[in-house]
């Protein structure tokens, strides 16, 4: 591996760490609020505030196209990440994370073969595992005594949903153009936020979360805005398969902060799941 690639991969890496400890901020600040849309609304505003500072940092010349593919990211990664911090905080953290990330690291691979790319055995080979994986994980526990404030059923629907949309935000993302600079997060994050707005308000829902979570909304916002410059910038020097991929290991912390902070435990179907979606994305990874 050479320096360049060195880079890039501590950079995706650092952006799957750093995505991981959001979204699990993300599903406490929704399980105390009950409701996700404010806390999307809220984390978004604090990442246009967080963007618009980091912005000038960049050098970039933004077109129309950049903004409007940033636009679009904003929208898929919108719808995503509320289904996201909704089987958050109704399922399982240590089995929604994985389902979500295993689904959102096969659409780059599915986009690319409709954009006429052909991967290779092992990558194919990836694809199969990551779906066992998710069969694995979404099975229920026998016995298991753990807190959940719903079904696992309608949790792993959501947790599938949400995948797709992070997978379309990567997919998106990645046409916007290398001279862009951050600019295509702006209009990422702030059509998110206008999103999130617009539903809470024609469904009669706080556009803010509760006093209590607040402060745990902020937090996600500047750690999940964070995420997404790495791997923006991650993105324009590597293939968005390899970036991608890697970035959607973001589960090994956010189940590693369940488990110290929750004390979430997996059954040993579900161990098995993590590894075969560990083994999945390495072989995805490979494209």
């Amino acid at each position: 591996m050479g320096d360049d690639a060195l880079v890039v991969f501590v950079l995706a890496l650092a952006a799957a760490l750093t995505y991981g400890a959001g979204d699990f901020l993300g599903g406490i600040a929704t399980k105390r609020s009950g409701d996700s849309l404010g806390v999307v609304a809220m984390s978004s505003v604090v990442g246009v505030v967080l963007l618009l500072v980091l912005v000038w940092v960049f050098p970039s010349e933004p077109t129309g196209a950049d903004l409007a593919w940033g636009a679009a990211a904003g929208v898929a990664g919108g719808i995503g990440v509320t289904l996201f911090y909704r089987a958050l905080a109704t399922g399982v953290m240590s089995v929604v994370a994985p389902v979500a990330a295993v689904t959102g690291a096969v659409v780059p691979v599915v986009a690319g073969l409709l954009l006429g790319e052909r991967p290779g055995g092992l990558a194919l080979v990836g694809v199969a595992l990551a779906i066992v994986a998710v069969a694995l994980l979404a099975r229920e526990a026998a016995g298991a005594n753990e807190q959940v404030s719903g079904d696992r059923g309608p949790a792993f629907v959501l947790a599938v949903g949400a995948g797709l949309g992070f997978g379309g935000f990567f997919v998106l993302l990645d046409r916007a153009g290398d001279n862009a600079g951050l600019w295509p997060l702006v209009a990422s994050r702030s059509v998110t936020f206008v999103l999130a707005t617009v539903v809470a308000v024609a469904t009669s829902r706080a556009v803010l979360p509760v006093r209590g979570a607040r402060a745990v909304a902020v937090g996600t916002g500047l750690l999940d805005m964070s995420a997404n410059a790495l791997f923006l910038v991650a993105n324009r020097s590597g293939l968005l398969a390899l970036v991608a991929v890697v970035t959607s290991l973001y589960p090994a912390s956010t189940i590693a902060l369940a488990q110290i902070f929750l004390g979430e435990r997996l059954a040993r179907h579900q161990i098995l799941g993590l590894v075969l979606a560990a083994g999945g994305v390495a072989l995805i990874a490979g494209t």
